[in-house]
């Protein structure tokens, strides 16, 4: 997931990026907090990232790259 923010003077992406086999992103917004999360398969947040609401400008999720099917 790429998060676009406001820095006053331009902007600045960041990327958040499921690491492992399993993992997953999950977002949420709440309390003017946009806040980004890789999670383990039980649930478990492995890191997270905190923004302003009212600063972030674009949140862009990327699809899963798809394994090659055996047989393919």
């Amino acid at each position: 997931m790429e998060i676009v923010v406001d820095t006053g003077d331009g902007s600045r992406n960041y990327e958040i990026i499921a690491t492992r086999a399993g993992r997953r992103i999950e977002t949420r917004i709440a309390r003017g907090i946009v806040e980004v999360s890789e999670v383990t398969r039980t649930g478990s947040s492995v890191r997270t990232a905190r923004f302003m609401a009212g600063r972030v400008l674009a949140l862009v999720e990327y699809p899963a790259e798809d394994a090659a099917l055996p047989g393919e």
